[in-house]
């Protein structure tokens, strides 16, 4: 059992999918880049905030003392991150920009137990197809463009956007699955 520091519905299905025992503490912090702090950097903080975030909560509340697991993840274009966006107009700002790109995912992630802490970021190249305004407008009217790491789920119909995958689907996702494995084993924990 683990308590997950994340709202995302994408990372509880992912772990549901591969048997992981959670329960759902959101850390609710506000995420703001440092000055010159790489995305790389970022994502790991993130992360790691989110899980020391929820340990003390958790502990505050007498919960039980499971291991936390944070994390975050963002498109990177040229060395910055876009981020989630503000507003419809925005997301299509967004697609446009990754249309015919290639652009990198980075999730970092950080499992925090009573014994210390274990670290990991997983990097995935993805190049989107050329996309029309029409296929961009029909894409963000659905609503899956919203509050998203650069503005699409590559798990819905944006998967079909998506021309090549060098990475982790389910780090673009936002959990991968394969960094959580070698986590678990670094930190003496079983995996299902």
């Amino acid at each position: 059992m683990i308590y997950l520091a994340s709202a995302s519905p994408r990372r509880r299905e992912l772990l549901a999918q591969v048997g992981v025992g959670f329960e759902v503490l959101p850390s609710n912090l506000n995420e703001m880049r440092a000055r010159g702090e790489t995305p790389h950097d970022y994502v790991l903080r993130v992360a790691g905030d989110k899980a020391r975030h929820v340990a003390g909560v958790a502990a505050a509340r007498g919960l039980p003392r499971h291991p936390v697991l944070g994390a975050d993840t963002e498109v990177v274009v040229d060395g910055e991150i876009l981020g989630k966006p503000r507003d419809r107009a925005h997301a299509t700002a967004m697609l446009r920009a990754l249309a015919g790109q290639t652009h990198t995912v980075l999730t970092g992630l950080c499992l925090v137990t009573v014994h210390g802490e274990h670290a990991a970021v997983c990097m995935s190249r993805v190049t989107m197809a050329p996309l029309s305004d029409g296929e961009i407008g029909r894409y963000v009217a659905t609503g899956e463009a919203d509050d998203k790491a650069g503005a699409y789920a590559i798990q819905g119909r944006a998967g079909a956007f998506i021309a090549r995958l060098e990475g982790s689907y389910s780090g673009v996702m936002g959990l991968p699955l394969h960094e959580l494995r070698e986590l678990f084993g670094r930190a003496g924990l079983e995996w299902p």
